[in-house]
């Protein structure tokens, strides 16, 4: 009997295992925190809120994540390891009671133009399967209906030795599914020669416009020394054999002056240097040039599905695979649920599991064919969770940046209930978040604060909602702010049209948007907002667009380079010191040749995690020492840049230093609420709301009528809502019309116009439900959104 009970005492004592029930991080200096220690508790939702800059990504990304991921990373050889990213420990005492992390970030998925939403996710495979076993005709296994697959066919002796034997193949095939014209792309380009040169000139006459093709550098060189043409000679009077040199000989060895050297033909060099790289990381020069000299076209082949006639030939149900990947998934899904075959039974349970997922997270609209890079940050984040909503792994933390970020208030409401789901199956789910009604869902909150950049990195509060609410911070004091609705709206100046717009799932829609007005496109995820303000205003309309594309740059770009404004510094640098501009960058002349204007020194070790240390010979400041003698208004160049941009607002807009063009820079970044940012903060390190707000006001200097903005309170604290609003009744007043596609109910409640789109997603949208002012929407409350907007102000 003792010993019966000496076991259940032990039994009801805790278990050594069940103490490791928190996540601890003690002194965590990375970016701006300042020795933060906090603990978060483990199987529990923890929010993490601040104003826009207080250290929230440093906190859950850099710090947390990243060392639970390169732990992970470190248990694999060093030869995989030498395939992976190479992550540095965070700047942290103690991380404690770690467990593997799942991150599922707002970054943009892949541009690569041959990845689209089925191939970024298993269903294009299990189609592919399933089309091969019940595709009638057969025609080969999957990788015949794969449009990233080419058939190859070889004829040849193949020797294959085993032993004392020798086998002989004489032929090898293999059956793709990739369209032979556009090469599994969908759009076949071309050339338009007449943006390539001026035909009434010679090449002597500098008859090239491609940019960077001058006949005072090499390619002067090259094309005279040749041979193969006149240079003398204008390109309109060539001969066949002439012209074909000029664009399209292939690589052909040259001697030019003693000198070997390439000669190749203008369109396959301009197709490698301009062509085969992402548009978006190229200088503005160069894309403009490719976009006026490209045409794109859909494949006449395969009529831009991108598939074989063989793949495309092969059907169940009347239904190829082209058909398929083009239909909305919520329908497909359908379809899938009415294939009743047993011999594939466990492939379309799979199939149709993954395709309910996209239905669920509210992605039903999409279809599987839609290009992956043309999806917003919102959706790729929610394209990404789909692979981790049937998963069984339990005791995961799962960390999420900003997941309601291009949701309708009436979709975040499902995405809550996913996110208490994982929550549920025994996971620690960690939310970066903005919008209370996420926040209000939390079972922990830690807000970061109090302010942003050098005033911000430390913990303010952590407890409940309702410690929150009555705390003293400021996401405390703002989290039950409403807007209210204007009294009085301002009245149209005219009004820029839209006919017959069709683009992807508009139908066909008449619609006057209005001018010299705050007008607001609303309307729930996949509904076509922004197929109507991108795809449809007329390209001659005086438009400035800021949308929430990545700013393309390396880790020296930063804003003083993004926004233009380090020219002016660098000419008062010069003129105060009676020296030449170029020293002042670090990028030129006045880089450490240590770091080459780095700043750091990147060691490489191979399969080890590459190492990156403060450059020893300029400690950092990325100049030459020579180069930090020159002062201007007492600081130099590289205490400049450290500054923040409040701090250079005051140091240049009087005194010594006085600088009126780099004043109203600095002026518009403050405007956007940027004022926390320093000067030479590596752009890399940018949240999305802050390279949007970036853009805006390196946009705001442009002379557009019309500004177009795309949910611009992305990444916005409730607090700042306050000044984005007033930034742009300052836009409407000095005279610019605004249109902004926006979810937040403070900026519906605060437009002049509303224009309302719906009344669903994808082939239930595209339409027209609702044109009037903000009052009137909630008046009448006869859409989604005049229902959420009326239960926002209290209406």
């Amino acid at each position: 009997m003792s010993t019966v009970k000496k076991a259940n005492a032990q039994s009801s004592a805790p278990h050594a295992a069940d103490s490791h029930d928190l996540i601890r991080v003690h002194g965590a200096r990375v970016n701006n925190l300042k020795d933060v220690s906090i603990e978060i508790p483990k199987r529990r939702l923890t929010v993490f809120t601040g104003v826009s800059g207080s250290g929230k990504s440093s906190l859950v990304f850099d710090t947390i994540a990243a060392e639970s991921q390169r732990l992970i990373n470190e248990t694999y050889s060093a030869f995989v390891q030498g395939f992976m990213p190479t992550l540095a420990r965070p700047e942290v005492d103690v991380l404690d009671g770690l467990t593997t992390a799942i991150i599922v970030d707002q970054q943009r998925m892949g541009g690569d133009p041959r990845s689209t939403v089925g191939t970024a996710t298993d269903a294009n495979a299990m189609l592919r399967i399933l089309f091969s076993r019940l595709g009638k005709p057969h025609i080969g296994p999957p990788g015949a209906y794969s449009f990233n697959t080419a058939s190859v066919r070889a004829s040849g002796a193949i020797t294959v030795e085993r032993g004392a034997k020798k086998a002989v193949k004489a032929t090898y095939h293999r059956t793709g599914g990739m369209c032979t014209r556009c090469e599994g792309r969908g759009t076949v380009s071309d050339v338009d020669l007449t943006q390539l040169y001026d035909d009434s000139k010679s090449l002597n006459e500098d008859a090239l416009t491609i940019p960077g093709y001058s006949m005072d550098g090499w390619y002067g060189r090259i094309f005279r020394g040749c041979g193969f043409f006149d240079p003398d000679k204008p390109i309109r009077k060539y001969t066949k054999k002439e012209l074909y040199d000029l664009l399209h000989k292939e690589p052909t060895k040259i001697k030019v002056d003693g000198v070997n050297l390439t000669y190749e033909g203008l369109i396959p060099k301009i197709q490698k240097s301009f062509l085969s790289k992402d548009i978006d990381s190229l200088q503005p020069h160069i894309r403009a040039f490719v976009e006026r000299a490209m045409t794109f076209a859909v494949c006449p082949e395969c009529d831009g599905t991108r598939l074989s006639e063989g793949a495309r030939s092969s059907k169940i149900k009347k239904l190829s695979i082209a058909d398929a990947c083009a239909m909305e998934i919520r329908d497909l899904a359908e379809w899938v649920r009415d294939l009743k075959e047993p011999s594939v039974a466990p492939l379309l349970a799979a199939l149709g599991q993954t395709l309910d997922s996209f239905v669920e997270i509210g992605l039903g609209y999409l279809s599987l064919e839609r290009p992956s890079g043309t999806l917003s940050g919102g959706e790729a984040q929610r394209v990404k969770m789909i692979r981790h909503l049937g998963s069984s792994l339990t005791d995961v933390t799962y960390v999420f940046d900003e997941p309601t970020v291009g949701l309708h208030p009436h979709d975040i409401q499902r995405m809550n209930a996913l996110l208490l789901r994982l929550r549920d199956k025994g996971n620690t789910v960690l939310v970066v978040e903005h919008k209370p009604e996420t926040i209000a869902i939390a079972d922990h909150v830690v807000d970061l604060g109090p302010g942003a950049g050098t005033s911000g990195g430390t913990v303010c509060f952590e407890g409940t909602v309702e410690g929150l609410r009555s705390g003293g911070t400021i996401t405390g004091r703002h989290f039950d702010d409403r807007a209210a609705l204007k009294e009085t709206v301002r009245k149209s100046t005219g009004t820029l049209e839209i006919r017959g717009a069709t683009s992807h799932n508009l139908r066909n829609i008449d619609v006057d948007i209005p001018l010299g007005v705050l007008c607001v496109i609303t309307g729930v995820a996949g509904s076509g907002k922004s197929s109507l303000v991108h795809g449809s205003i007329p390209a001659d309309a005086d438009v400035v667009s800021v949308d929430q594309g990545a700013i393309r740059g390396s880790r020296r770009s930063n804003p003083a380079t993004y926004t233009g404004l380090l020219d002016p510094i660098r000419k008062a640098f010069a003129k105060a010191n009676g020296v030449k501009p170029a020293l002042f960058s670090a990028n030129s002349e006045g880089a450490c040749p240590g770091c080459n204007g780095v700043g750091v020194i990147y060691t490489d070790l191979a399969m080890m995690a590459g190492v990156s240390t403060p450059c020893e010979e300029c400690e950092g400041k990325r100049y030459q020492a020579a180069v930090l003698e020159y002062h201007l208004g007492g600081r130099d160049i590289s205490e400049v840049l450290a500054m923040s941009v409040s701090e250079a607002e005051e140091f240049f807009g009087d005194g010594e230093a006085r600088t009126p063009a780099a004043h109203r820079v600095l002026n518009r970044l403050v405007d956007v609420g940027l004022g926390y940012l320093s000067l030479g903060q590596p752009l890399t390190t940018l949240s999305g709301g802050e390279r949007q707000r970036l853009k805006l006001a390196t946009h705001m200097a442009e002379k557009g009528g019309i500004y177009v903005l795309d949910e611009p309170t992305t990444g916005l604290h409730l607090a700042d809502v306050k000044q984005l609003l007033g930034l742009l009744d300052r836009l409407v007043d000095s005279g610019k019309s605004v249109v902004v596609i926006e979810h937040h109910q403070a900026v519906m409640a605060h437009a002049d116009w509303i224009i309302d789109l719906g009344p669903g997603a994808g082939h239930d949208g595209g339409r027209i439900v609702f044109e009037g002012t903000p009052a009137d929407l909630v008046a009448a409350r006869s859409t989604l959104t005049g229902e959420h907007l009326a239960a926002y102000v209290g209406g």
